[in-house]
């Protein structure tokens, strides 16, 4: 057994350096073997510009731009160009009745050219040269002809450009003024994106100076024990101390190594989530500056600001008052629909018919015209009656969320807040405790050299400060994570001086 403990403790020694050595040689698959040691700071402004929440965001104000853009293009003359062809596979016949005795066609063309008879008549009369002109041809006293006159070419070309542009429309005006609240809405919706990303980096963060803390911690207890069970060993090979306790003080040390490699472990996985939220390469080689006790100074200063807290800058109630505003012009979009519509329009043709395809000898046949347009809805069958309850309907139900979702975002700000002042308490208890726990440990551990007290005592003072330093930590942890969270619910940031988002580094 003697044998084994050099062993172990060349193991256990190895493992304290575990954590350094993969921090400082990253894998060799990995050209970047530089360290990057960032601040809360740094890691805010790689994720705001690296985040994939954010950039979707970006890009949904980008989409809503682009469709207020489009909404504004109705405003416009609306112009097409058309062309077509037509093949008839059985012409039209058009049939005419006969109008009695000379009547039906012969009699139509012999009422015409009476008159020209007439002239040519008196002209011969003159000359003395008869003249003699053709009967009119008899018809039929039936009622109608036997048949018909085929209508139309077998080819028909048509080509043209048509233009038509709203006038009084106030449905589509009101549009126009939805498509801005839904810009401002989706502006909106990406600083909730920033703000939850915010809150994600800051207690990924705050995780890896826990995990660190912790680290430490187990790695004090570790070194002790091994102290502990150098000064138990050289007892116990000149008789002084008794196999339980050498067999107790190896037991604490092979009992700290599991911690240790938790504590090591739980370090690697702080780091991953911090980089993943990050939006930087898991296999980047980074480690985050500073220790939980920094911030503790901030705790006092930070509750008394806390309770300062209003929801007047809260992204969801916002978002809910961007949405009530466009339900409200909803109502008045459907309400519109009782007013009548006025449109200008204008077409210009070239229409072309022939039995061939002599493109050249086609004879083009212009067709225009411009006018207005009135439309006045008189009944739809209660249609737009119906829409405008259902739009009234939907305001109802957007209120009572609203009610609800102020009701609990008040109830999750004075959590944030309890746990805030529960964990400022107890980290001023821990504080003490540490210091009390520290003495007693080093007045046990001075004790146990004289031989004043037992090896247990010693491993209840080792303990006790394990667990008071634990607790410190956890406290100021505990604090900061309720702290972002209600910093996130007041939703102070990427606001500008007048309250509106703004996204500028500031």
């Amino acid at each position: 057994m003697h044998r084994f403990l050099p062993g172990l403790v060349v193991t256990i020694g190895s493992v304290l350096f575990t954590f350094n050595a993969l921090a400082q040689e990253p894998e060799s698959s990995v050209p970047d073997t530089s360290k990057v040691v960032l601040t809360l700071e740094d890691a805010l402004k790689i994720a705001l510009s690296e985040n994939v929440a954010v950039k979707v965001a970006d890009k949904e104000i980008e989409r809503a731009q682009y469709a207020r853009r489009g909404t504004y293009a109705s405003l416009f003359p609306q112009i097409n160009a058309s062309g077509s062809y037509q093949r008839t596979i059985k012409k039209q016949v058009m049939y005419m009745d006969s109008g009695g005795s000379g009547g039906g066609m012969a009699g139509m063309f012999t009422s015409a050219l009476e008159p020209l008879y007439t002239a040519i008549g008196q002209l011969s009369a003159g000359t003395g040269v008869p003249v003699t002109f053709p009967e009119p041809a008899k018809e039929e006293t039936s009622s109608a002809s036997s048949g018909g006159i085929e209508v139309g070419r077998w080819n028909t070309f048509n080509g043209g450009i048509s233009a038509n542009m709203p006038l009084v429309n106030a449905q589509l005006w009101q549009s126009i003024s939805i498509s801005g609240d839904a810009v401002e809405l989706a502006v909106e919706q990406a600083r909730s994106s920033r703000l939850d990303m915010v809150t994600q980096v800051k207690q990924a963060y705050y995780a890896v100076l826990m995990a660190k803390e912790a680290f430490e911690v187990y790695k004090s207890v570790y070194e002790n024990a091994v102290e502990n069970f150098s000064q138990v060993e050289k007892r116990y090979n000149v008789s002084r101390a008794s196999e339980l306790e050498y067999t107790r003080a190896k037991t604490n040390v092979a009992n700290a190594i599991p911690n240790v490699y938790n504590a090591e472990s739980q370090i690697i996985l702080a780091l991953w989530q911090l980089k993943a939220v990050m939006g930087v390469d898991l296999d980047r080689n980074i480690d985050v500056a500073g220790a939980l006790a920094d911030y503790a100074s901030e705790m006092v200063a930070g509750l008394i600001e806390g309770n300062n807290a209003s929801l007047d800058y809260n992204t969801s109630m916002r978002q809910l008052a961007i949405q009530a505003d466009q339900l409200a012009k909803t109502v008045r979009l459907q309400q519109y629909a009782y007013l009548p519509t006025l449109s200008l329009a204008f077409s210009y043709s070239m229409n072309a018919m022939t039995n061939d395809f002599k493109f050249e000898e086609f004879k083009w046949t212009p067709y225009s015209y411009v006018g207005l347009s009135l439309s006045i809805p008189i009944f739809s069958g209660g249609k737009r009656l119906y829409d405008v309850k259902q739009a009234k309907v939907q305001q109802a139900e957007l209120d009572l969320q609203r009610i609800n979702t102020e009701r609990q975002l008040k109830i999750a700000v004075r959590q944030y807040l309890t746990t805030m002042d529960t964990n400022l308490k107890s980290y001023t208890s821990a504080e003490e405790a540490v210091g009390m726990a520290q003495k007693a440990y080093d007045i046990s551990a001075a004790s146990y050299d004289v031989g004043k007290s037992t090896l247990t005592d010693l491993n209840d003072a080792q303990l006790a400060l394990t667990q008071s330093k634990l607790a410190q930590s956890q406290a100021i942890y505990n604090f900061l994570t309720a702290k972002s969270n209600l910093e996130k619910t007041i939703g102070r940031d990427f606001l500008d001086e007048e309250d509106k988002v703004s996204f500028e580094e500031k």
